[in-house]
């Protein structure tokens, strides 16, 4: 039997997603171990054997493929706990990730600090050499100055060094010279060349990726040794893949090469499981949230494709590499409430994280979270928590909520617990309009895809908020990205800056370089067991109106591969144009910067089927109980319905509560939802509810009224 195993690594829980060969499904979380991920990994493995009656070697004996997301890299980035790096620069430009591109990071926050560099300043050291814009060297590289600047890393035993020199995209001789010496002299360090990274203009964001990769590079590599290492002691023989932040996935070699691609594994794969909840209803847009236990991320997929970044902030420095646009904000379930010195209701970022958790978890915690507050306003059961696997303190989250919210403002406990609900509810539907508005699109035209054990409790408010009128929740809502993960292809990207006015541009020369990074594509998936066959290919230009400051990335067929023209160049780029910014302006000249190639190997997809163990049949009706209203502002008696016991055309009218075991999803007054033909939940807004069920296919003509 060959089943396939999708983990993600969150700042609370582990989520797997078993799925075997004839596309039966098992979920399971497990708590997470901050100062050891990999220990939890095999937790839950474990877990996942003692529930079928089998030891773990046994139970991976049947596996075939691991598809695992990590945060381990952007905790680590997070609480400045990455590898001692060294940093070789161009003489002249030993201060670039001070300075960074000259702008101030916020113009009207006048208190806000620079953050402190990921390398001292100590060990950013000087090189004297340069080539120009073109490539063409104006001083020799001194090599002594690199033999000097190693002597100096060696004796302050940094265990990582970036080499970023000016112009390193147009000519890397002088950064592999220089490669070529620390790599002698320091053989046991993480060495990371800024044009073998990204091979492109600005020299602030390719160094800051550069830094990044070297500060993340050992911190993954040490992780995905201990975890290949205790997986092969538990005799594991099948495939491991880790999440890229670009949305595919890569073998645990080329990740450690690209340690930054690691810096959003875990919510990477989202976009492209809230792909698959839209296609049964013959869509190809929608939004995804996904609220954990620590943040909230909120990403984009439209017109089949989740919306990809090359302008990424992480932790306030820059990364340049193709990234899954997700905006995260310190929101999730663990997300403390306080009153800030004004005397103002505030909610995060700061978490309780695992530990010690919410004060119901009965962990040691004190301060109340989010998720006190929804066990205290009824939308979270105490006594089903995680299957009942895991009992809440009621008593223990209203006595915290009273003494550090309810007092200070002068409220009683219910409105103070409301008041937290609320407010984590705007900050998340800010997130929304972030990753939306900020691109031109409104985010009442994209369905909201419901994930993360909090998402569906607080989503129906999210989209309240927003003005959107559906939400689809998928009965794995709580493990969402490790189902994303089994479903998501080998992907690597590939650039390099080529400046050229459009109009005169040598379209042999540009489809020679696109072979090229074909052909070096093909040779990675080769390394990683495709086929040529498995192989597609997505050309894209960098691309802008003369004089503009910023460049579009312009997405092309791939037939431009080969037979580039610039009448369907111009085009591409004025739709996009117009698309964004609401004109095109076809007789100014366009400039193009640099030329990107993403090469996708196809992987095997599991089956994916509803199963005994999540459908079950009898009456879904639990019983009631106290539940806040939103729209009433007080506690109401509302249906509590089993969520695995409603099966497609089930529909129920707010307010109520739909309990998963894992996750609970309220549907507030003014909503109403329906099982589509799927198994997802819809839920949909009442006053809109003809229009929208015309627009959704896959909901069962004849739906089943439950009361």
């Amino acid at each position: 039997m060959s089943i396939r195993i999708g983990i993600d690594v969150g700042g609370t829980f582990t989520d797997f997603l078993v799925v075997e060969e004839d596309g039966t499904r098992q979920v399971h979380k497990t708590s997470s171990v901050p100062s050891n991920p990999a220990e939890a990994v095999l937790n839950g493995l474990g877990e996942i054997a003692a529930s079928r009656g089998i030891g773990l070697e046994e139970f991976l004996a049947k596996v075939s493929t691991i598809v695992h997301g990590t945060t381990v890299t952007t905790n680590a980035l997070l609480t400045r706990r990455g590898a001692k790096v060294g940093l070789l620069l161009t003489e002249g430009f030993r201060d670039t990730l001070t300075l960074r591109d000259g702008r101030r990071e916020e113009p009207y926050d006048n208190r806000l600090a620079q953050p402190t560099p990921l390398v001292t300043r100590q060990l950013t050291l000087p090189i004297r050499g340069r080539v120009d814009w073109s490539g063409r060297e104006v001083e020799e590289l001194v090599t002594d100055d690199v033999r000097a600047a190693a002597s100096i890393l060696r004796s302050e035993g940094v265990e990582a060094v970036a080499i970023s020199f000016m112009h390193s995209y147009a000519n890397p001789a002088h950064e592999d010279a220089a490669a070529a010496i620390i790599a002698a002299e320091l053989p046991d360090v993480y060495l990371t060349t800024s044009h073998a990274l990204l091979s492109q203009v600005r020299y602030y964001p390719r160094t800051s990726t550069a830094v990044l990769n070297a500060y993340a590079g050992p911190i993954i590599s040490d992780y995905l040794a201990m975890l290949t290492d205790l997986l092969e002691k538990s005799h594991f023989a099948g495939l491991l893949l880790l999440m890229q932040s670009n949305g595919g996935v890569a073998t645990p070699e080329e990740l450690a090469r690209r340690a930054a691609l690691s810096l959003l594994s875990g919510p990477a794969s989202g976009p492209t499981a809230g792909l698959l909840v839209v296609q049964p209803h013959q869509l190809d847009r929608c939004v995804t949230v996904d609220m954990g236990g620590t943040s909230f991320d909120a990403a984009v997929v439209d017109h089949g494709e989740p919306l990809v970044m090359t302008d990424g902030i992480v932790d306030r420095w820059a990364i340049a590499l193709p990234m899954v646009d997700i905006h995260t904000i310190g929101a999730g379930g663990g997300s403390i409430a306080h009153v800030d010195e004004g005397g103002l209701l505030r909610v995060g970022p700061q978490s309780a994280g695992a530990s010690p958790g919410p004060v119901c978890y009965g962990r040691g915690g004190t301060l109340p979270t989010t998720t006190d507050a929804d066990v205290v306003l009824g939308f979270v059961d105490p006594d089903t928590f995680l299957h009942g696997g895991m009992p809440l303190d009621r008593d223990a989250a209203y006595r915290a909520i009273e003494e550090h919210i309810a007092k200070p403002l002068g409220l009683d406990v219910l409105s103070a617990a409301a008041g937290i609900y609320d407010v984590v509810n705007v900050n998340m539907a800010a997130g929304v309009r972030e990753v939306t508005v900020r691109r031109g699109l409104d985010p009442r035209d994209f369905p909201l895809v419901v994930a993360g054990g909090a998402g569906p409790v607080h989503a129906a408010a999210i989209a309240s908020e927003l003005g959107a009128p559906v939400l689809i929740t998928p009965r794995e809502s709580s493990i969402f990205c490790a189902a994303g993960m089994l479903v998501c292809d080998f992907k690597h990207d590939f650039v390099q800056s080529y400046k050229a006015r459009l109009s005169a541009m040598d379209f042999e020369e540009l489809a020679a370089m696109w072979a090229q990074m074909a052909a070096a594509g093909l040779e990675i998936l080769r390394g990683e067991g495709l086929s040529d066959d498995s192989a597609s290919f997505s050309p894209a230009l960098d691309m802008r109106y003369k004089g503009q400051w910023y460049e579009l990335i312009v997405p092309l067929g791939a037939e431009s591969m080969h037979t580039p023209d610039v009448a369907t160049l111009t085009d591409a780029f004025g739709t996009m144009h117009d698309r964004l910014f609401g004109y095109r302006t076809d007789d100014m000249p366009i400039d193009v910067l640099n030329v990107r190639l993403t090469v996708v190997g196809s992987t095997p997809k599991p089956t994916m089927r509803l199963s005994d163990d999540i459908m079950e049949t009898g009456d879904p009706r639990i019983g009631t109980r106290q539940m806040w209203s939103t729209m009433q502002r007080s506690m109401v008696e509302v249906g509590v319905f089993d969520g695995r016991r409603m099966g497609p055309g089930a529909t129920l009218e707010g307010p109520a509560v739909v309990e998963l075991g894992t996750t609970s999803i309220v549907v507030p007054d003014e909503f109403d939802l329906v099982v589509d033909d799927a198994g997802s939940f819809v839920t949909i807004l009442r006053e809109r509810a003809e229009q929208v069920r015309k627009s959704l296919d896959g909901l069962t003509a004849t739906p089943v009224l439950l009361s």
